[in-house]
């Protein structure tokens, strides 16, 4: 292999994991707390709400029901105006924060009605305000659950990143795709897998293992 493709391999490696890294805290940041909503305005919990809580039950449906390139597509003039091009790196940033986020909403959901209610109540009967619950009840009791959720979010984002170079979002994906794909080499789409399950099996171990970590049980 050419110091120029090794280079260019180098580049896509960054870009990928730029992409992946940026998007995932994004989808963290919103994702989290969007999840926290949906469990706590739920019928019969804390901060019981069910009108915004169908509402936003229906936006998170309708987006994780929407294949990722269809998304990339539909959402191309939002992604011009966010960063003012619909192509490169940035640019990919948004369609795959808007795929993760109402899949980390869900696993947070998942993982916080998991939580022993008794637990709650026990918190409410002490006087303990709804904030305080969430903060030193729901989030303490379910977060090797969340990181393990978040771990699966960000290799989804691996994969997702990969197919956004069909559509010029740079990385591994489009590396494999106009090196190896179109260009007839075999070489450059084996090493881009390997790489890309490489990626998977280390953000895997690392989040498995701060899971284990941080589990009480």
């Amino acid at each position: 292999m050419s110091q120029d493709m090794l280079a260019l391999l180098f580049k896509s490696l960054w870009e990928t994991t730029y992409m992946v890294a940026v998007s995932g805290i994004i989808s963290a940041f919103f994702g989290i707390p969007l999840g926290i909503i949906l469990v706590t305005t739920d019928k019969g919990h804390i901060l019981e709400n069910t009108p915004l809580n169908k509402i936003l039950g229906v936006i998170v449906n309708a987006t994780r029901s929407t294949p990722f390139i269809i998304l990339m597509v539909a959402i191309i003039p939002l992604t011009r105006l966010i960063v003012g091009t619909s192509i490169g790196t940035n640019a990919a940033i948004v369609p795959l924060c808007i795929a993760a986020i109402p899949f980390v909403a869900r696993i947070v959901e998942s993982a916080l009605k998991e939580v022993d209610y008794g637990v709650i109540e026990a918190a409410q009967a002490m006087g303990a305000s709804p904030m305080e619950i969430i903060r030193k009840v729901l989030i303490p009791e379910a977060l090797p659950a969340i990181i393990l959720g978040l771990t699966l979010t960000i290799i989804s984002l691996i994969g997702y990143s990969a197919m956004a170079g069909a559509i010029g979002g740079g990385g591994l994906g489009d590396l494999a795709i106009r090196y190896g794909y179109q260009r007839f080499r075999a070489d450059i789409m084996l090493i881009t897998v390997l790489i890309l399950i490489g990626q998977v099996q280390i953000v895997q171990s690392t989040g498995d293992y701060l899971a284990r970590r941080l589990n009480k049980k």
